[in-house]
């Protein structure tokens, strides 16, 4: 039996629900097939007080801390006290502090957890940081060099929502004793996942090599990048290949990539044109010019 805890921070619960799609197996049906104890989750759990008792049980070595799941930010303010977000009598962030070092294996679900995502981007009121990644700065709550009892770094499920196969294999790697730090990017996510762009499988691939502009949202020829501002080209996600509901991606659908698994999201200069050199519109991610 493996325990595994999940804890929020700074978070909208939409890895949750995202989790909650997950289709053979759900995910009670998965904990059951991987001989997994759900010890609490913020949403799933009817006991809100006894996660506490939990907490201290584990930091006083009476419970094995097998997978330590985090979803959303670690809230750093106001002046790095934490008390933006409390939890069961302390600042979230101490019990991450606490629990961290005892944990086999830590799982950062979601961009924001991974490098901050929306409540750390600019100008970041609640001094938000994901927990071993700011942005793209390798660093974090918990500091380059953190290693789990495991021996490995924070593992990045990244995305805005992270799709509930991406963290149901990662989970089912690590309880078959399979997860190695080879397996992970240079932004400890699990290459499986991150290894190819956006644009594989897209179906809009052969407008974007013949440079066929798509100028409107919804189910219209063309591509999306040129004029539409998509990031598939450069964001680093299989969400043309696994599909979410087992049948759609933003850009089937006709609307953008918001490139939500890259180290940047949230950009807000969504609309950044640029010309190339046969004078087609386009435009370029954050940070990028010719």
């Amino acid at each position: 039996m493996r325990n595994l805890l999940w804890l929020q921070g700074g978070a909208c619960s939409g890895n949750t629900l995202s989790l909650l799609n997950a289709s053979d197996p759900d995910v009670f049906e998965f904990f059951s097939q991987h001989n997994i104890k759900l010890l609490w989750h913020p949403s799933l759990s009817l006991d809100s007080i006894g996660v506490k008792r939990i907490m201290e049980d584990i930091i006083n070595g009476k419970i094995r801390l097998n997978i330590f799941v985090f979803e959303g930010s670690v809230i750093l303010g106001p002046n790095n006290s934490g008390t933006f977000n409390m939890f069961a009598g302390k600042p979230m962030k101490d019990w991450v502090k606490y629990l961290a070092p005892l944990s086999e294996y830590i799982i950062a679900v979601g961009d924001c957890a991974s490098f901050g995502g929306i409540p750390a981007a600019d100008p970041n009121p609640t001094q938000s940081t994901g927990l071993q990644f700011f942005k793209k700065e390798i660093g974090g709550f918990l500091g380059k060099n953190f290693r789990t009892k495991s021996g490995l770094p924070i593992i990045n499920i990244s995305g805005c929502p992270a799709h509930p196969d991406w963290i149901l294999t990662t989970i089912s790697l690590i309880s078959e004793g399979k997860m190695t730090e080879d397996m992970l990017d240079e932004f400890n996510r699990p290459k499986i996942f991150y290894s190819t762009t956006t644009q594989f499988g897209c179906p809009r691939q052969p407008y974007f090599t013949y440079k066929i502009s798509s100028k409107e949202l919804g189910h219209k020829e063309g591509c999306l990048y040129f004029d539409l501002g998509c990031r598939g080209a450069y964001t680093k996600s299989p969400c043309n290949s696994i599909l979410w509901n087992n049948q759609s991606s933003k850009t089937r659908v006709g609307t953008p990539c918001m490139g939500c698994t890259e180290f940047d999201f949230p950009t807000f200069n969504f609309f950044h044109p640029e010309k190339n050199t046969s004078g087609i519109q386009k435009t370029l991610p954050l940070g990028m010019s010719k």
